[in-house]
C-alpha cells in the first residue's frame, strides 16, 4: 500500500495513495486516518517554539532540542505511527510505502527537522518513526528516504493528480495557506521548489510584512485568526472555542465589525504586495520588495533562467483557497487583494508592457485548488517516485 502523509503544525494525515498506470496520474484512495496532536498523551498544550532565530543559528553549529522539543516530538511520532496502523488495519495491508511532508527545514540526512515555525526540532524524527512501526508489527517496503517539504508536496499534488491544475500550464505559482503557508512553482514545464531557486526567489516565511513580521503570520490561515485576535483583543482559545476562524471573520467584516476589517486591511494589503513580488521577480529578477526575517539570509540575485516569464496561473490553496470562494471571503478577501495586486502590476516600475497586459484579467490567472489533500498526496507520489529510481 502506497500512504501518503501530510504532517501539520495541529495533527497528521494519511491517505492510501493509488496510481492509475494508464495516465500516469495518482489520486486519493478511500482509506485515510487523521490524528491530532493534542490527542496523544504526553502533548503540551502551551508549547511554544523555540526562538526562530536561535534555530537558525544552531542548524549551522549544532543542534540542542530542548527537553520540552523531545517530549513533543514524541507525540508527533506516535500520531503518525497511529495513523499509518489506523489505515493497515482499514485496508489489511501490513506492508507499506510511505512518503512524508513536513513543514521546517531539514537536517543535513533530510530525515529530521532541523528549524520549524510552529513545532518542535526532530533530528531523529524518521528513525523514531522506523522503530515504532516496527514495533506495531507494520513492514515497510523501504526505509524513509527523506522528509519532503508540505509545500513542495503541493506542487506535486497538483502536478500528478487527476484533478491538479499545474498539469494543463508550464508557469504557474501555488500559494497554499493553513497553519504556515506553501509555495510551490512549475517554471518551463518543470516543478522547481523553492529550495533550488534559494539563490533568486524567497519562501514566504522568510520575508517581513509591512508590520516587520513573517509574511506567513499575516498570509496564513492562522495567521489571519491571530491578526484578527489581536485587533480584537481576545484570545486565540477563545476564538476556537467559540468557532471563529477566518471565514467567520470574513463574515463579521461583510456585517461592518472594525476588527474584522481591520483584520483584512492588513491581510489582503500583504498578499496583493506578496503575490507582486512572485511576479515581478518571475519576470524582472528580485527587486528587494521585501526585507528578511533573517538579517543574515544571503542577498538575493537579480538574475535567474527565467526572466521574461509570466505566470499562466497562480494557484490559491487549501483553507486559504476556501477563503477565496467563500461567499463573504469573495467580497472582503479575494476582491480587494486583486484590486489592490492590479493596481501593483499595471502601475510597476519593474514589469514589461507584455507583462502588464498578460495580467489584465487576473480573474482568469488566479485560480482556486480544489485539491485540499494536495501535500499527503504528493507526498505519496514522491514516495512512489524515489522507490522507481
Amino acid at each position: 500500500m502506497l500512504i501518503g502523509i501530510d504532517g501539520g503544525a495541529t495533527k497528521v494525515s494519511a491517505w492510501e495513495i493509488e496510481y492509475n498506470k494508464q495516465q500516469s496520474t495518482f489520486s486519493l484512495g478511500t482509506a485515510n486516518a487523521m490524528r491530532s496532536y493534542r490527542d496523544i498523551d504526553g502533548y503540551i498544550p502551551d508549547y511554544r517554539p523555540v526562538d526562530l532565530n536561535v534555530q537558525l543559528r544552531e542548524r549551522s553549529s549544532e543542534i540542542h532540542p530542548t527537553e520540552q522539543e523531545k517530549q513533543q516530538s514524541g507525540v508527533y511520532v506516535e500520531a503518525c505511527a497511529q495513523a499509518i496502523l489506523e489505515l493497515t488495519q482499514k485496508t489489511g495491508n501490513k506492508k507499506v510505502l510511505i512518503g512524508i511532508g513536513m513543514p521546517g527545514l531539514k537536517t543535513d540526512n533530510k530525515r529530521g527537522i532541523a528549524v520549524v515555525a510552529n513545532g518542535p526540532r526532530m533530528v531523529d524524527y524518521s528513525e523514531q518513526l522506523e522503530k515504532r512501526l516496527a514495533e506495531l508489527r507494520i513492514d515497510l517496503v523501504a526505509p524513509v528516504d527523506h522528509l519532503g517539504s508540505d509545500a513542495d508536496y503541493c506542487g506535486i499534488g497538483e502536478n500528478y493528480a487527476q484533478e491538479g491544475l499545474f498539469r494543463a500550464v508550464s508557469n504557474a505559482y501555488y500559494l497554499g495557506g493553513g497553519t504556515g503557508v506553501a509555495d510551490a512553482m512549475k517554471l518551463d514545464g518543470e516543478l522547481v521548489t523553492f529550495d533550488s531557486a534559494k539563490t533568486w526567489t524567497a519562501k514566504t516565511w522568510e520575508m517581513k510584512s509591512a508590520e516587520g513580521i513573517s509574511l506567513e503570520l499575516v498570509t496564513s490561515v492562522s495567521g489571519i485568526q491571530k491578526t484578527y485576535a489581536g485587533f480584537a483583543q481576545k484570545p486565540i482559545e477563545e476564538l476556537n472555542e467559540a468557532g471563529i476562524y477566518p471565514l467567520q471573520i470574513a463574515e463579521r467584516a461583510k456585517q461592518g465589525e472594525e476588527a474584522a476589517r481591520q483584520t483584512f486591511r492588513v491581510v489582503n494589503r500583504n498578499l496583493a504586495k506578496l503575490l507582486y513580488e512572485r511576479i515581478v521577480t518571475l519576470n524582472r529578477g528580485w527587486k528587494d520588495l521585501f526585507e528578511f526575517v533573517n538579517p543574515n539570509r544571503q542577498a538575493l540575485s537579480a538574475d535567474h533562467p527565467y526572466i521574461g516569464k509570466v505566470f499562466e496561473a497562480i494557484i490559491i490553496g487549501q483553507r486559504l483557497g476556501d477563503l477565496f470562494e467563500d461567499q463573504f471571503g469573495r467580497e472582503m478577501v479575494r476582491k480587494p487583494v486583486l484590486d489592490q495586486l492590479n493596481d501593483l502590476i499595471q502601475n510597476s516600475e519593474y514589469l514589461t508592457d507584455e507583462a502588464k497586459a498578460h495580467y489584465k484579467n487576473l480573474d482568469a490567472v488566479i485560480q482556486v485548488s480544489k485539491l485540499r489533500e494536495a501535500p499527503a498526496l504528493g507526498a505519496g507520489v514522491d514516495a512512489f517516485l524515489t522507490k522507481q529510481l
